[in-house]
């Protein structure tokens, strides 16, 4: 529960100062052609095609986010294998525990819903919803630090046989604060609270 309230409290702050997703929805509107600009002047068109820019940006951020996690997992693949070749193989059912989350977190990232409702579809997702998951997954970015750094910390670690638990273990625990994190994305979508 701590983790949970932790969370919330570190990716709200993190939302607080965002201005990465505000900019590239801006780069995304303005490259709009001049029919484009045109239709926007067609009653309910404006609402669908800002509606669908954002769910752009919202994908684009996502697989940014994918990208950066996924070279940061095989960085992770490479310190797992430094560590059982010192020997660490007592820390093998460990490292891959918190290698385990860590896929899930990022697995999870990647097919995310995009925040998309279709026309016939009986939950809406408006805009505001819209801009609350554009936050979320802005904020997501915090994750690839943090990733990158307890990585970093796994792999000096893996020289020192008292440092190594304490390494893996913090791993860990990121990777299932990433997860409750992200299940918060999940219940923006879903109208859970």
């Amino acid at each position: 529960m701590l983790i949970h309230f932790q969370c919330i409290l570190e990716m709200s702050i993190f939302l607080k100062g965002q201005t990465h997703m505000t900019d590239l929805y801006n780069r995304i509107v303005g490259q709009r052609s001049s029919f484009e600009n045109l239709m926007l002047k067609v009653p309910g068109y404006r609402g669908y095609k800002e509606a669908m820019d954002r769910r752009a940006a919202d994908r684009m951020m996502r697989d940014h986010i994918v990208k950066l996690l996924k070279e940061q997992m095989n960085h992770l693949v490479d310190v797992e294998k430094k560590i059982l070749t010192a020997g660490g193989l007592s820390q093998a059912s460990k490292t891959h525990e918190a290698k385990l989350k860590f896929q899930t977190f990022i697995d999870r990232v990647n097919t995310a819903t995009p925040g998309y409702a279709g026309f016939f579809d009986a939950k809406k997702i408006g805009e505001e919803e819209l801009d609350m998951l554009y936050k979320f997954d802005t904020a997501l970015l915090a994750y690839t630090d943090k990733f990158k750094a307890a990585i970093d910390a796994l792999e000096t670690a893996a020289g020192e046989s008292a440092a190594l638990p304490g390494a893996i273990s913090a791993l860990e625990a990121l990777g299932t604060e990433a997860n409750s994190a992200y299940a918060l994305r999940d219940n923006v979508l879903t109208g859970i609270s």
